[in-house]
């Protein structure tokens, strides 16, 4: 099933027919998903003869405590608003609030785009 584009169906309910296969910057690839274990990254080719580091799993983050910044290690996903089935996955994506050795933290990075999982620090009420 094609995500993107226009609707495979007129509002008749008639069936359209592609016009043409995607062009190579209509192109996408699945997201990330990023989850706590071993640190494992991948070098992927981007537009423009750039690069993008994935981070496939990883154990630390870079966590804001006022101050300073701390390299802590990511015990597991306590919360995730991007889809609820991440916590159970230990899946890591921007918004979600991780355990770590300083605290809860709230991830502000993309690790799935950046490699990296920054955070800062969480008051527990």
């Amino acid at each position: 099933m094609k995500s993107h584009g226009r609707s495979p169906r007129k509002r008749t309910g008639g069936r359209r027919r592609p016009i043409r296969k995607k062009k190579k910057h209509e192109l996408g690839t699945s997201p990330t998903e990023t989850r706590v274990g071993d640190r494992k990254l991948k070098t992927v080719k981007a537009r423009g003869g750039g690069s993008k580091v994935r981070a496939l799993q990883t154990d630390v983050a870079s966590v804001a405590t006022g101050a300073e910044t701390v390299e802590a290690t990511i015990e597991n996903v306590v919360e995730n608003d991007a889809n609820p089935n991440y916590v159970r996955r230990n899946i890591i994506t921007k918004g979600a609030l991780v355990e770590t050795s300083e605290g809860l933290a709230r991830v502000t990075s993309r690790p799935g785009q950046d490699g990296q999982v920054n955070a800062v620090l969480v008051d527990e009420e």
